[in-house]
């Protein structure tokens, strides 16, 4: 599999200033996205005002914790300690973090072997490492997810579901803070892949560990909370206990379901049938589509998300059943489509949010 270069992510192509050495490299390089870039550039960010939902008080509730995570993800990296702590054996060590990731609150836990695919190539999304090829790579990666509260989410494309997104963003990076901390006290070397400092493709790496199936609309869905679900990644030395990928089913059920293509509201992900893309099979979806009508909401949108059966409390038994069962599979997406015509939506205001 061809590895994803960090530069051409959007969030890191809206980092790189016109005139800048980043930009004038980029576009060179690059001269099909200048035209659209410079447009989206020019709509107003984020939460700003000029957006549809913007608000002066409820706005800065996602904007400021973005923030904080940007000011701690420097962290992300530290020193192992000269020493290595005599550590039992891989199994209990796994066991050990995981149960860690899961009492400060975690929802989801499993390990992967990491693989060179699974990174960007490059690094792209800060000006300071613009550029550096990435060729450092941890043998084992303990990935978590939280959830995302339901009913925030399907108050998308709010903005209680932005600040639903940037509490799970918070709590995995808090995770991870306290496992690689932790792991590098015991002088093994870990790193903390968080919001606006991963070094790899999250979902790749929880489908590999046993978390879920990447779906239509490119997000990991788990069988426990489909895609309302955020990602951290701590790798590391520390021998653990590697777990499996345990497909489900997903790609049939994306296959006959469709809601995220038919209720995206930019249309950027694709109906139809999965593509070959650099020797894989999948859905591509459309980055540009995808965060023009974030600029235009102001919000990260979500309705994939809320529209996604496996948001809604699906009967866990019939998911456990469906991979072995196309009749299981057909009547979970029918029970569905008979319960929602459109999507699942929560109308009512949150009730600690401010009234005027």
């Amino acid at each position: 599999m061809k590895r994803f270069d960090e530069r051409d992510v959007m969030f890191s192509r809206m980092n790189y200033s016109p005139g800048s050495p980043e930009y004038e490299d980029y576009y060179m390089r690059h001269p099909e996205h200048k035209e659209i870039d410079d447009a989206l550039r020019a709509m107003p960010a984020l939460g700003e005002e000029g957006s549809a939902t913007y608000h002066a008080v409820h706005s800065p509730l996602v904007g400021s914790a973005f923030q904080f995570l940007s000011d701690i993800k420097g962290l992300s990296e530290g020193v192992a300690a000269d020493d290595k702590t005599a550590v039992p054996s891989p199994q209990e060590m796994t066991r050990l973090l995981k149960g860690l990731a899961a009492y400060y609150g975690a929802n989801l836990t499993g390990v992967a072997l990491m693989k060179p695919d699974y990174h960007y190539s490059h690094r792209g999304r800060e000006t300071a490492n613009y550029g550096d090829v990435i060729d450092v790579f941890h043998p084992y990666g303990l990935v978590f997810a939280v959830e995302m509260e339901r009913d925030m989410i399907l108050r998308a494309p709010g903005i209680p579901e932005s600040l639903a997104a940037v509490k799970g963003y918070v709590d995995a990076a808090v995770i991870g803070m306290v496992l690689s901390y932790y792991i590098r006290s015991l002088g093994y070397a870990a790193r903390n892949h968080m919001d606006g400092n991963y070094l790899l493709i999250a979902p790749l790496v929880a489908q590999a560990a046993g978390l879920g199936e990447i779906g239509r609309h490119g997000l990991l869905i788990t069988k426990e909370f489909g895609p309302r679900v955020r990602l951290g990644i701590v790798t590391t030395d520390l021998p653990l206990t590697a777990d499996n990928p345990l497909p489900f089913g997903i790609t049939e059920f994306c296959r006959i379901c469709n809601r995220c293509a038919s209720s995206c509201p930019g249309k950027a992900i694709p109906m139809g049938e999965q593509k070959n893309i650099d020797g894989v099979l999948r859905w591509k979806i459309s980055d540009t589509a995808c965060y023009q009508r974030w600029r235009m909401l102001g919000t990260d949108c979500g309705i994939c998300v809320a529209s996604c059966p496996f948001s809604n409390d699906l009967d866990q038994q019939k998911v456990d059943a469906m991979a072995s069962s196309p009749e299981i599979m057909h009547q979970l997406i029918r029970e569905f489509n008979q319960r929602h015509k459109l999507r699942p939506v929560v109308r009512e205001p949150v009730d600690w949010f401010t009234d005027s």
